[in-house]
């Protein structure tokens, strides 16, 4: 049994470790908790989403559209360890492979991405960090992604789910370290309830909302969470970490920080997490659980 209590959270591309769970990450590391950010690829199909650092017109940097793609790839490696300094990671892993872009475009097809990835090998990575780090809760994506399904975060929720089943199996991978079963698994939403809430409390404080009808009429998740991790004072961990994502993301974006810390805390301080396996009690039957190591910690040795 490991000594020490460890949370490992499973990501598709640097970025999404900040706009999924920041909070959340950044609250259990302040606590003592042991940190492990699992990426699984470079993200290198990411534009340059920020129109702030282009003037209008101009060439990013008075670089070629290449040269331009080329910076922007190299600059994602340091925007993630930012990323992770901020919320507080002990540690990034990178499973190695390059990102898949959007669903049926051509990065698809290139032989090294994570759509093409031979799955039980792509469980294998992750089970070797699993048994290293010896985590006991791992976080990854929904089995409905139907809201969003690009194929690295399709294969994010299959090599998790897989990789949890597998760890302890000393059948599988038996040269990929001694077997350890993790003993829950969590996926991350975003309720619909938070989404109404911060579009309404934006519509008071500004006027206007980024979430769009589409977004409002989409089916929620709500009825399947399971556990509620109250974040108030740990709001500063996902803003910190987007805006460490400086290609990616616009520090005027509404979408991400039309609301400041204080009145999304006030608003919604909740992150929502669905508690699909576990070893060591019954799932909820509704969102009661308030720690992601209900049930664990009194397994762990002092």
């Amino acid at each position: 049994m490991a000594e020490r209590l460890t949370l490992l959270t499973v990501h598709a591309h640097p970025d999404d470790e900040a706009s999924k769970g920041a909070p959340t990450l950044a609250k259990y590391h302040a606590e003592g908790v042991y940190t492990v950010l699992v990426c699984c690829t470079g993200g290198e199909e990411g534009d340059l989403q920020n129109p702030s650092l282009r003037e209008p017109g101009q060439p990013f940097h008075g670089l070629d559209p290449d040269e331009e793609r080329a910076l922007v790839v190299e600059m994602r490696m340091p925007e993630l360890q930012r990323s992770a300094e901020v919320i507080g990671f002990d540690e990034v892993v990178m499973l190695g492979y390059r990102d898949s872009g959007m669903a049926d475009t051509e990065p698809n097809n290139h032989p090294d991405c994570f759509h093409q990835a031979d799955l039980d090998e792509a469980v294998g990575r992750l089970v070797a960090e699993i048994r290293r780090t010896q985590a006991q809760v791992i976080i990854t994506y929904g089995d409905d992604q139907s809201g969003y399904p690009h194929p690295d975060h399709l294969r994010v929720h299959d090599i998790s789910v897989l990789a949890f089943e597998r760890a302890g199996d000393p059948d599988w991978y038996e040269d990929l370290g001694e077997p350890f079963q993790p003993l829950k698994l969590y996926y991350s939403t975003w309720t619909k309830v938070r989404i109404l809430a911060v579009h309404e409390a934006m519509l008071a404080a500004t006027g206007e909302s980024p979430f769009s009808q589409e977004w409002l009429d989409r089916p929620g998740q709500d009825h399947r969470v399971t556990t509620k991790i109250d974040c108030t004072d740990y709001q500063w961990a996902r803003t910190g970490a987007l805006r460490a994502h400086a290609t990616q993301v616009d520090p005027n974006a509404g979408w991400w920080f039309g609301l400041d810390d204080d009145q999304l805390a006030s608003v919604y301080p909740w992150e929502d997490w669905i508690l699909a396996r576990s070893f060591v009690g019954p799932i909820p039957p509704d969102d009661s659980e308030r720690d992601l190591f209900a049930g664990v910690r009194e397994r762990v040795s002092s």
